[in-house]
């Protein structure tokens, strides 16, 4: 499966455009993260434990959008995007999406 951020991958035709794929993750935070993130907020730096959160997150959504556009038929996605929204206090979502097409 090709995934591309742009709207055509390089060197190939699109065929057939098939819809929109998408695949999407609702993440929590837990209380021994939010414990130490509390620490480190003090003294200042990346929070390691939020950024690998997001990080699974956003590969979890784009394998389920990659799935989406497997049942579609799609050769590939492209124009790709990556959206998050807070759900709930200290819950996100992370969406990816794009169109699924077929390639010549």
């Amino acid at each position: 499966m090709i995934i591309s951020t742009t709207e055509t991958v390089p060197n190939k035709e699109i065929a057939e455009t098939l819809g929109i794929a998408r695949g999407s993750t609702v993440r929590a935070r837990n209380i021994g993260r939010d414990i130490f993130a509390g620490l480190k907020n003090i003294v200042g730096g990346e929070i390691e434990e939020y950024t690998k959160l997001q990080a699974h997150a956003r590969e979890q959504a784009i394998q389920r959008m990659m799935a989406d556009a497997n049942r579609l038929g799609a050769d590939a996605v492209v124009n790709v995007r990556l959206t998050t929204s807070m759900i709930m206090q200290g819950a996100s979502e992370i969406l990816a999406y794009g169109t699924a097409v077929k390639l010549k």
